[in-house]
């Protein structure tokens, strides 16, 4: 038994264990600012993953995720809050997502029989319905000055500012600090299970269903069935994103979940790579962390003005927006795979450098014995 350990811990398993505890770092080092970064990248990255499964490896173009985001959220905030039923947290969080998902399979059977743009402008009409529930349900949502998200207690520990007040290790566990560790978790069980599916049997189906319909149903394959099954999984991502978003943010308004919202998120599985989890989650860093940068720093960037400024210079949300809009255009032109196809191309190249056998000097090559001369054959 004590042999298979360290061979269990090479490897990839070794790589898994290092990321795992690097990630477990940043709330004993960074400020709130930093960790509220980090949670809204792996909010936005648990629903970009579930957009890349819908989009790129089903081939079904969704307009609507910011919807599905909303529904997680605003179902969280409800179905825990007052007023509403006032469940225990964490099953109005459970709740959240199944709501999400059922969302969802009622839109599933529209996903079925529509593809291609017509589908876009299907869901799109659902981010416009939402933004008027969310402004007129005033009981449960709120209205347009949004509702405050009640923390989230698993097991009477609180994610969130509460008391009693956490200490670890000499540090002072505030609502950032607590939350980054759901985060973690919620992000890990979204990337583990996303993977799963791709490299399953849903997820070959998925994919000989992009390529193509006819050739996915003569292969014995459910076409209506299998469509309607990635929105509904797509959904549940999304609503666990809203969740956590909803969590991090303290308070839900109905303004954010707009149709930039839905753009952003394709934005993020463009740049990062369609049908691809690690892609996903890098185009969700890079879409979400980059405004919030260029905020921070925009005294110090060139063409930029400060947050509030009247003097009809660019603002940084903007000037990100044109920055991963740019992305976007250079991706499409030069690297339509995305993040991930640019990583693993260099990843291989490294491979195949250091595979080459070293270069020999030939002066300090051992000579080599001298052909013997062969005799020449005589004709008769």
């Amino acid at each position: 038994m004590s042999d298979r350990i360290p061979g269990a811990l090479t490897g990839r398993g070794a790589r898994i264990v290092c990321l795992a505890v690097v990630l477990c770092l940043p709330p004993f080092y960074l400020d709130a600012f930093w960790l509220r970064i980090g949670l809204f990248s792996m909010a936005a990255a648990i629903g970009a993953v579930g957009l890349a499964l819908l989009t790129g490896t089903a081939g079904q173009l969704s307009l609507g995720h910011a919807f599905f985001l909303a529904t997680g959220a605003y179902g969280y905030t409800w179905l825990a809050g007052e007023p509403g039923p006032g469940l225990p947290p964490a099953l109005a969080a459970l709740l959240a997502v199944l709501l999400a998902g059922a969302a969802g399979g009622l839109f599933s059977p529209v996903a079925a029989r529509v593809r291609g743009i017509y589908l876009g402008i299907a869901t799109l009409a659902l981010v416009f319905l939402g933004h008027h529930v969310l402004l007129t349900a005033d009981s449960v949502t709120g209205g347009f000055n949004g509702r405050s998200v009640p923390p989230l207690t698993l097991g009477g520990f609180t994610f969130g500012a509460g008391d009693p007040e956490l200490t670890v290790l000499g540090v002072p566990f505030g609502a950032e600090e607590r939350l980054w560790f759901l985060g973690l978790a919620l992000f890990a069980f979204t990337w583990f299970t996303a993977r799963g599916l791709l490299r399953g049997r849903p997820g070959r189906a998925l994919a000989a269903l992009r390529d193509s319909e006819t050739a996915a149903a003569v292969m014995g394959v459910d076409v209506a069935r299998h469509r309607s099954a990635a929105f509904v999984v797509s959904s549940m991502y999304a609503g666990l994103a809203g969740v956590l978003l909803a969590l991090s943010f303290r308070r839900v308004v109905p303004d954010y979940f707009s149709l930039v919202l839905s753009v952003d998120y394709l934005a993020m599985i463009v740049i990062g790579g369609l049908g691809s989890v690690a892609g996903a989650t890098a185009g969700a860093v890079f879409v979400t962390a980059l405004p919030l940068l260029m905020t921070r720093y925009a005294d110090q960037l060139p063409l930029v003005a400060a947050p509030g400024s009247a003097d009809g210079s660019v603002g940084p949300t903007e000037a990100a927006r044109y920055l991963y809009g740019a992305a976007i255009v250079l991706v499409l032109l030069y690297a339509p795979d995305g993040l991930h196809g640019l990583a693993r191309r260099a990843r291989d190249r490294i491979r195949r450098r250091r595979s080459r056998p070293p270069a020999t000097d030939p002066a300090l090559s051992p000579p080599q014995p001298a052909a013997t001369a062969r005799p020449k054959e005589h004709t008769p």
